[in-house]
């Protein structure tokens, strides 16, 4: 038997983020993994709905529901971090972007994916560091912080940024607290 005492070392757990960013026409994802403070990124692109607006609308839906769970089937993620809706001047606009932020939610939750909601000034402090970032600033940004060669497109960045700031957020970085990420049933909303 030995005198010296044993230490018990414990590795970081690496969480795979999907980040969605969503859009009725194009669809952004982004997904990292997240050990400690520590980023990787694993892949990012884009849910195309139709090139103009002649499907009917179901059709457009179920091809976010049905891409958001292949994307979860192939990449196997722990998590989804999705942007929450903003209130747009055209109602109809409002309506038609929350319906397809409904179908990747529900594409998420049907497999079981807990799913985080933040807002874009959460999305964007966490990013760039102000809440009032351009789309080039995180595109920027999202490239620095994930060590990529080239900017993703804006789209697929935004999804990325989603993943960055929960990572961020779940890791004490950049932690949200009060009304805007209360968890509740194994789920965070604001």
């Amino acid at each position: 038997m030995s005198d010296t005492p044993s230490i018990a070392t414990t590795t970081p757990t690496t969480t795979r983020i999907l980040g969605l960013d969503p859009g009725l026409r194009i669809t952004g994802f982004g997904i990292i993994d997240a050990t400690g403070n520590r980023l990787r990124y694993v892949a990012s692109g884009c849910i195309r709905t139709s090139e103009g607006s002649d499907r009917p609308l179901p059709d457009r839906l179920k091809t976010l529901l049905d891409g958001v769970r292949e994307i979860i089937e192939t990449y196997r993620p722990n998590i989804a971090a999705i942007e929450k809706v903003f209130v747009n001047v055209n109602p109809q606009s409002t309506l038609l972007l929350g319906q397809a932020r409904g179908a990747v939610i529900c594409g998420a939750v049907s497999l079981e994916l807990p799913v985080a909601e933040y807002t874009a000034l959460q999305v964007k402090q966490a990013v760039v560091g102000q809440g009032k970032a351009s789309k080039e600033q995180v595109q920027h940004m999202v490239a620095r912080l994930l060590s990529l060669t080239g900017e993703p497109q804006a789209d697929a960045a935004d999804a990325l940024a989603c993943a960055i700031c929960h990572a961020h957020g779940s890791t004490g970085l950049g932690a949200l607290t009060g009304p805007f990420a209360r968890q509740r049933g194994g789920r965070i909303q604001g």
